[in-house]
C-alpha cells in the first residue's frame, strides 16, 4: 500500500497537478457562457475528467521526452523522470492511458468533440518537441492551454462562436506571456544545451518585453470576449482585476528574478479563479 501510495505521489510531483488551476477555470468559463448558466453535472464531470486526462497526457509525454534535458539541467536535477522514481516505460504507460481516456471522455461528450480530440493531442503533445528547433515554443505552450475553452464551448453547443476563439487567444498570450518569465531561469542551461527559446534567443531585456506585450494583448483579447459574449458589469469587473494582477506579477518579476514562481503560480493561479468567479456571478 505504501509503495502504491509513493507512486502516486511521484506522479504528482510528475505532472505537477496542482498546476491544473491554470487551465480548468477557463474551461468552465466557455461552459458557464455557453450554456447561459449552469450546464449540468454530467458536462462537470466530463470536463474535468477531459482536463485532467489531457494535461496528465501532456506533462507526462513532455517529461518522457525531456528526461535528457531535464538531466542536464539543475534545476530540474530532482525530478521523478530524471532521479529514477519513474521509469521511461512507466511514464509511456500513464501518458498513453490518459491520451485514451481523453478519447473516451470525448466519445461520451459529443460528436464534435470526439472528432477534435486527437487533433487536440497531437497539438498539446507538439510542445515537447518545438524547443529543439523553434523559439515559439512558448506560444505553442499558450495555444495548447488556449484549447480548454474551444473545449468547454464545444462540449456544450458542438459549436466554435467568436466568443470562444477572443477568450482563447487572450488565454494564449497569458499562457505564453508568463512561460516567458518562467523560461528565464534557464537561459544560460538553454543556451548551452542548444535549446530554442526567446529568452536564450532575445536575452533578458527583450524577453521582459515581450511577455508584458504579450500580456497587453491577453487583456485585450479578454475585453473583446466579454465584449463579444454580452457580459455585463460583472465581465469588465474580471477584466480590470485581470489586468491589475498581470501589472503586478510584472513588478514582482522586474524587482527580484527569485520571486519568479511567486508570480507564475501564486499570481496566475489566482487569475484564472478571479476570473472564473466573477463571470458566474455575471452570468447568474
Amino acid at each position: 500500500m505504501n509503495k502504491i501510495s509513493k507512486l502516486l505521489n511521484d506522479f504528482n510531483e510528475l505532472v505537477m497537478f496542482k498546476h491544473s488551476i491554470f487551465s480548468l477555470p477557463f474551461i468552465f468559463i466557455s461552459m458557464v457562457v455557453a450554456a447561459n448558466g449552469w450546464f449540468g453535472f454530467k458536462l462537470l464531470a466530463l470536463g474535468i475528467l477531459a482536463a485532467i486526462s489531457a494535461r496528465n497526457f501532456a506533462m507526462g509525454f513532455n517529461r518522457y521526452m525531456d528526461r535528457d534535458i531535464d538531466a542536464l539541467n539543475p534545476r530540474t536535477l530532482n525530478r521523478p523522470n530524471v532521479d529514477g522514481r519513474i521509469s521511461a516505460k512507466q511514464m509511456l504507460i500513464f501518458t498513453i492511458a490518459n491520451a485514451l481516456l481523453f478519447i473516451v471522455v470525448a466519445y461520451f461528450v459529443n460528436e464534435l468533440a470526439l472528432y477534435l480530440s486527437i487533433p487536440i493531442l497531437f497539438i498539446i503533445g507538439s510542445y515537447s518537441y518545438f524547443k529543439r528547433f523553434s523559439y515559439l515554443a512558448h506560444l505553442i505552450l499558450g495555444v495548447s492551454l488556449a484549447l480548454a475553452p474551444i473545449a468547454g464551448v464545444v462540449a456544450v453547443t458542438q459549436t466554435i462562436p467568436l466568443w470562444s476563439v477572443l477568450l482563447s487567444l487572450g488565454v494564449m498570450f497569458w499562457v505564453a506571456g508568463f512561460d516567458l518569465l518562467y523560461s528565464l531561469q534557464d537561459i544560460e542551461v538553454d543556451k548551452k544545451l542548444g535549446l530554442h527559446s526567446i529568452p536564450s534567443k532575445f536575452g533578458i531585456k527583450n524577453t521582459m518585453f515581450i511577455s508584458k506585450l504579450f500580456h497587453v494583448l491577453t487583456v485585450f483579447f479578454w475585453l473583446l470576449f466579454v465584449i463579444s459574449s454580452n457580459s455585463g458589469f460583472f465581465g469588465y469587473m474580471a477584466i480590470l482585476i485581470s489586468a491589475v494582477m498581470l501589472t503586478y506579477e510584472h513588478i514582482i518579476v522586474n524587482k527580484d528574478f527569485k520571486k519568479i514562481d511567486k508570480a507564475f503560480f501564486t499570481v496566475n493561479g489566482y487569475l484564472g479563479i478571479i476570473f472564473f468567479i466573477f463571470i458566474i456571478i455575471d452570468t447568474f
